[in-house]
């Protein structure tokens, strides 16, 4: 499917009433198609006293977007020694908590480690590795799913160490980024620090309030409150526009880069560039592993390993369209509103960042309003 010069004005439009109707700082967006971008663009803001524009080669964190990139980085360094997503963790980590689990549970949220009991710092690698290992999960092997926010970074870059013997943010830049020279990183370097914009947090709405997750993650104790702050650390918006946060290479939420980056790593996710990433990469990337009721989400989702998709209902209708009207669509959103995915049936990706956050862990009404503009010819 070509994309209309129509449809790109509409997302165009879309992003341009963002600054006017509904508080943007700082954007980008990226829009690619069979291997060409077709839009790239940038507005605003680095900081509300508005002393450094906003320009494409902008930098901002990520968070949880960070998690795809992460997720082919893990299966790159399976690949590279003979194995694969149904390799048996064990295989590779032997101390491994969870008997039987292979790399496909552990991308698709399925080993019940979402939480630690153990009160380590999300910057001490070793010491949120130990406590992963002495932790009891919190249900049977694959007989639930619930999403790990956090956890998730360790569990993948301890496979990719052992494998590769380097962390999974120095693996990523070799084996995906640079090759495609991509503006992204998973452990940010020094010379990059001064083009990073400052976050903004968001604000809570009536409809946040409202929401289940919303007063799970607020109320002390929940299963969802303690998912997101295990392990522990960088919890406060400003605490992410330290440089420490964006050095210390975080798998789960620690990603920095561009959307035009994000975007185009879409693309060589689906196959329309020339890549690294093999097609049982994409394959695993694109396909779902579960569906269900999410047990720290509080709403259902799907998991493909490592990414996540729309979920459908007993019609298969779509519950959402956070990735647009195609079933096979497939991304992550990042906390605040950041958001990039591919979609392998039209051969289109798309990438959103932004300083000024919206409270949600799932995209807003800003980024929302772009992806049902792209597809509103579909």
């Amino acid at each position: 499917m070509a994309v209309s010069p129509s449809v790109l004005g509409k997302v165009l439009e879309v992003f341009e009433s963002n600054f006017r109707d509904r508080g943007e700082l700082g954007a980008s967006i990226s829009i690619w198609w069979d291997g060409v971008e077709l839009i790239s663009t940038g507005h605003g803001w680095c900081e509300r006293e508005q002393v450094r524009s906003w320009t494409v080669r902008t930098l901002v964190p990520v968070y949880s977007a960070t998690k795809v990139p992460a997720a082919a980085t893990l299966l790159m360094a399976l690949e590279s020694r003979g194995l694969h997503a149904e390799t048996p963790v064990a295989e590779v980590w032997p101390r491994f908590p969870v008997a039987g689990a292979s790399f496909a549970h552990v991308l698709s949220h399925q080993c019940g480690l979402a939480v630690l009991d153990q009160k380590v710092s999300v910057f001490d690698h070793a010491e949120v590795v130990a406590a992963l290992e002495a932790q009891k999960p919190e249900w049977a092997l694959a007989t639930a799913q619930g999403y790990h926010p956090r956890t998730f970074g360790a569990l993948l870059d301890e496979p990719v160490r052992r494998l590769t013997g380097k962390p999974l943010g120095v693996y990523w830049r070799e084996a995906i980024a640079e090759p495609l020279d991509l503006d992204f990183w998973i452990g940010l370097p020094e010379s990059e620090w001064p083009r990073v914009a400052k976050l903004y947090p968001g604000k809570a709405s009536k409809d946040d309030l409202a929401d289940a997750f919303y007063k799970h993650l607020t109320t002390s104790g929940t299963f969802t409150r303690h998912a997101f702050s295990s392990p522990r650390g960088l919890h406060a918006i400003h605490e992410m526009n330290e440089p420490r946060a964006w050095s210390a290479g975080l798998p789960a939420l620690g990603g920095v880069g561009t959307a035009s980056a994000l975007a185009k790593f879409y693309q060589a996710v689906i196959g329309a560039i020339a890549s690294p990433v093999s097609a049982a990469i994409r394959h695993a990337l694109a396909t779902p592993r579960c569906s269900g009721d999410d047990l720290v989400l509080l709403r259902p989702t799907t998991f493909t390993c490592g990414a996540q998709q729309d979920p459908v209902d007993e019609a298969g209708r779509k519950i959402r369209h956070i990735y647009g009207t195609s079933h096979a669509a497939f991304g992550h959103p990042g906390a605040g509103g950041s958001h990039g995915f591919a979609d392998p049936a039209t051969g289109i990706s798309f990438a959103y960042v932004m300083n000024q956050m919206d409270l949600s862990v799932m995209p807003g009404v800003k980024c929302l309003k772009m992806v049902e503009a792209l597809f509103s010819e579909c």
